[in-house]
């Protein structure tokens, strides 16, 4: 008699004597391993991962391990494609209940409409919570497992701590990067950073880590910004991101000014978010110090902060949202369209300037990947994030491979980046705990969730309806003056098709 795949294993595991709690093995997809030795990956077909507790223990070339623990759950992986977990390293997750609200916004109009200082006077503390967490949700069933959020509602005390609370709720892997800057209350920096060291002593170990998030690196005052330096040094904190847009926008935080702040060459990772207009010294002095960027290409492109100079530096580079009310929520469109973005620009070094005709293709959907998975595990200073590998945290992702999109697929990473959506996930794991099983998030009381978040929505979309748009005339808020754009015409005769939003 022979024994199916699942008898075997079941057989194996009762006879086994060892018992581990929290043991799962995926066994009979193709795994996308990382080789840490060459830097590539190791496609396992038909084969198997053991997680015990949070990690992974044992990767293996075949469906039937014998030597596994005792009371192992065992998920079928058949016909399936299991890959890690994609990071996310920046995103504003409170902004949830925006959503479709900014569908053709700008920077600047976002600067005074959507970002942190319009915020205040439109969330209540539980508001905030809600939007928080069902963006975490949301992030979750598109397979976005740890997620840099730069946290800039610290308008108060109890809004602060909502952010966080959703963020330690939410079962997600979450680097909450608390926003040290100056507000319209009297919840200053000083008393934002003694708050941060009450969260940071009461803190438990959890999936969420409290980070540190500051933008004033080239304006603000020296004292302040020696004491957030002095801060994320003494209290050695893991992570502390800010953002970076230069040009005519002209809001610093450049690598030279937290170089001179004496930050980027210590032992605290800093992810510095966009990085548009990137100077050629900028890019040295990450690459001395293994510090890394953070490109969030859907939102340089929808907002107009732009990347002109972002492909030079993707060997210290990850992958980002940013706000997820306005577009995608998940990483793999970010990869997909960073992927051809560069292609597109790298071609027309070839085609355009030169006249030639390209002798291969300038970058791959290998490199796509690693960007949107290990290269955001370093940024975070976490090589057991974002790969596939014995001790590594057991953050997962599996594909549907017999989807109508996946169907007939060949190069396990091809199929991910080039062709599968979220709707092809089946399962999502962080920890090694399911957070979506099925096509279905594992969240107890999700409906009841989703009924607060759609009341705080319905509340603050209103209030937004009710204000008008800002009216850009004159010069932006850095001196620079607005500029025409040239408006793009789909429409044959009268008209171009541009139209209203329909809030």
């Amino acid at each position: 008699m022979r024994l199916s795949k699942v008898a075997k294993l079941t057989l194996g595991v009762l006879y086994h004597g060892t018992v581990a709690i929290g043991s799962k093995l995926l066994f009979g997809g193709t795994i996308v391993s990382f080789d840490s030795d060459t830097g590539l990956f190791n496609i396992l077909r038909n084969g198997s991962l053991l997680i015990v507790n949070e990690r992974i223990t044992e990767i293996f070339d075949i469906p039937t391990p014998d030597d596994i623990p005792g009371d192992t759950e065992l998920v079928d992986c058949t016909n399936k494609i299991i890959t890690p977990g994609f990071i996310d390293t920046h995103r504003h997750g409170w902004q949830t209940v925006y959503k479709t609200l900014g569908s053709n916004t700008t920077l600047a109009e976002y600067a005074t409409r959507y970002g942190s200082p319009a915020g205040l006077g439109l969330f209540t503390p539980e508001d905030l919570y809600i939007s928080q967490l069902t963006g975490i949700y949301e992030a979750l069933a598109a397979g976005v497992t740890s997620i840099l959020d730069h946290a800039h509602h610290t308008w108060t005390r109890d809004h602060a701590e909502a952010g966080w609370k959703a963020s330690v709720d939410s079962g997600a892997r979450i680097f909450f990067a608390y926003g040290f800057q100056n507000t319209a209350t009297d919840f200053q920096i000083p008393q934002q950073m003694d708050h941060w060291r009450e969260l940071a002593s009461s803190a438990s170990a959890n999936l969420t880590t409290l980070c540190m998030a500051y933008d004033d690196f080239t304006d603000g005052p020296e004292t302040i910004t020696q004491a957030v330096v002095d801060l994320a040094k003494e209290s050695n904190v893991s992570v502390l991101t800010t953002h970076h847009v230069e040009g005519p926008w002209m809001f610093g935080n450049t690598p030279e000014d937290i170089y001179r702040a004496g930050l980027l060459n210590s032992s605290v990772k800093v992810v510095i978010s966009h990085s548009a207009f990137l100077t050629a010294r900028g890019a040295q002095l990450l690459r001395s110090t293994n510090q890394h960027i953070a490109i969030t290409a859907e939102s340089e492109m929808h907002y107009g902060h732009v990347h002109p100079t972002s492909h030079f530096i993707l060997d210290q580079a990850s992958l980002g949202v940013d706000t997820h009310f306005t577009f995608s929520t998940d990483i793999l469109t970010q990869a997909r369209i960073w992927l051809q973005r560069v292609r597109e620009r790298l071609y027309s070094h070839t085609v355009v300037d030169r006249w030639e005709i390209p002798d291969s293709n300038p970058m791959s959907v290998n490199q796509a990947f690693l960007l949107a998975t290990r290269q955001g595990g370093l940024a975070l200073g976490r090589e057991d994030l974002g790969v596939i590998a014995p001790n590594a945290k057991a953050d997962i992702v599996v594909w549907d491979g017999r989807s109508p999109a996946l169907l007939g697929w060949a190069d396990p990473i091809a199929a991910v980046i080039l062709h599968a959506s979220v709707g092809d996930i089946d399962h999502v794991l962080v920890g090694g705990e399911f957070v979506k099983r099925d096509k279905k998030l594992v969240i107890e009381g999700y409906e009841g969730v989703q009924e607060r978040f759609l009341e705080a929505a319905g509340r603050i979309q209103a209030k937004l309806r009710n204000t008008p748009l800002p009216q850009p005339a004159g010069a932006f808020l850095t001196g620079y003056p607005y500029g025409t754009v040239t408006h793009a015409d789909v429409q044959r005769g009268d008209g171009t098709g541009y139209g209203p939003s329909y809030v």
